[in-house]
Formats: structure tokens, sequence, C-alpha cells
């Protein structure tokens, strides 16, 4: 199965990306898109400004096939992406909301530049798995609404899937919780 980070992992890898300096506010944003959304790196690369509703708070998602779905945007993705706005270096002549943090600054254009900040950010946590990088986040969201009571049908809406089948690979059953619901096989004493 592939994996998902546990809670603690994910609590490190936030705390990885706290901190004031624009590359750990932006790094901070990214990774709650990614865990919280399951966003794709390529939907958080090709994010735009006006694909963040503020008023409504929601936050405008175009992926594969150019499919676009409208997601609610939680309070804490919300604050991290604001916070990220506003300390982020000004350049009127992009729309993109994600940029570099080294000389030129520009949007994030690289198709391994949204894995390679996770990469970096996992590195800092100590946090060590078998493929670093942002696709592990999708899985770690998925499993994470699955822990919270989220139906598959729920999941893959968010997560853009066409296929039930697709969900239930992304959202990784928790087997902690598997074992205390468990009933004993028929006929084994224990």
């Amino acid at each position: 199965m592939p994996r998902h980070l546990t809670a603690d992992q994910l609590a490190r890898l936030l705390t990885a990306c706290e901190g004031d300096t624009p590359a750990r506010v932006r790094d901070r944003a990214i990774v709650l898109l990614l865990t919280r959304l399951g966003l794709r790196a390529g939907d958080v690369q090709q994010l735009r400004l006006a694909d963040l509703d503020w008023a409504h708070g929601t936050i405008r998602v175009t992926g594969k096939g150019r499919y676009q779905v409208r997601l609610p945007l939680p309070q804490d993705v919300g604050e991290a992406v604001a916070r990220y706005l506003l300390s982020r270096p000004s350049r009127s002549e992009t729309d993109r909301v994600f940029l570099s943090t080294i000389a030129p600054i520009a949007p994030l254009h690289s198709a391994d530049a949204v894995p390679s900040i996770v990469a970096r950010a996992l590195a800092r946590a100590g946090v060590h798995v078998a493929r670093p990088g942002a696709h592990i986040l999708r899985h770690t969201a998925a499993t994470e609404m699955l822990r919270h009571g989220v139906s598959l049908d729920h999941i893959g809406l968010v997560l853009r899937h066409r296929s039930l089948d697709v969900s239930a690979y992304y959202a990784k059953v928790d087997v902690a919780t598997l074992r205390q619901v468990a009933q004993p096989w028929p006929g084994r004493r224990s």
C-alpha cells in the first residue's frame, strides 16, 4: 500500500514549516493546501489569485483535463495562504499565488518545484519516507478524511476522482482503529 504520514509525522512536518521567513511562510501554506485539501502539486503550482474567493471562503482548483471544482477553504489553510500573500515579494506582472523565494523572484515553473519544497520540509522535520514529495500528502489528506468519518464518495469529490476505487486506494485504512473494533475470528480462542 502506498504510504501516508501518521498524525505525528504530519505534526512534525507542519512544525518544520513554522517561521517568519518568506520560504517558511510559503512552505506552510503549500503543505496545508496539500494535506487538508488533497491538492496535486500541479494544482498548487498553477494556483492563481483569482482562484481564491475570500468572500465565500472557497478555492477554485483546475486539475487534470481542465476539470474545475470549487472547494471550501478551511480556516487554517486560508489563514496560512493569506499570511503568505501578505509576506510574498510583490510581482504585479504575475497572478500566480506561489513564487520562488530566491532571485529571480518568479512563479514556480518547474514541474518538481512543489515536490521539492515538500521533500525539503520532510527532511527538516526528520520524516523519512520512501518517496518524499507532494503526492504522499495527497494520500495523507485522504487518509485523514477517512479517519474523521468522511465517506469515500466525499473523499472522491474533494480529490476529484472519477472512480470510487481510486479514492479507496488513496484513503488508507486506519489499522489501529480497526484493531479496536475487530471481532475475534469464529472458532478461534484468544
